[in-house]
């Protein structure tokens, strides 16, 4: 079974974009992603690797589960 794993912000970008986000602002290398209906904008670093727990925080804005995000993240 797949599982979460350390992703490159460009591919984590691709699945906002499919999800319906739109990148609000960039300060520094944080880039602010906003969807109507979202408690809080979503904050993504720009390194090679964004760390697991980033991961699981901006899923869990969203609403998204860890397996919904890995099948669309396939299609991506």
């Amino acid at each position: 079974m797949p599982h979460l794993a350390p992703i490159h912000w460009k591919k984590f970008e691709k699945f906002l974009l499919y999800v319906g986000c739109t990148l609000e602002r960039e300060r520094g290398d944080h880039r602010i992603y906003e969807r109507a209906g979202l408690t809080r904008p979503l904050v993504v670093p720009r390194v090679t690797a964004i760390p697991i727990f980033i991961l699981r925080n901006n899923l869990r804005v969203l609403g998204v589960s860890v397996e919904t995000y890995l099948e669309i993240l396939e299609k991506c």
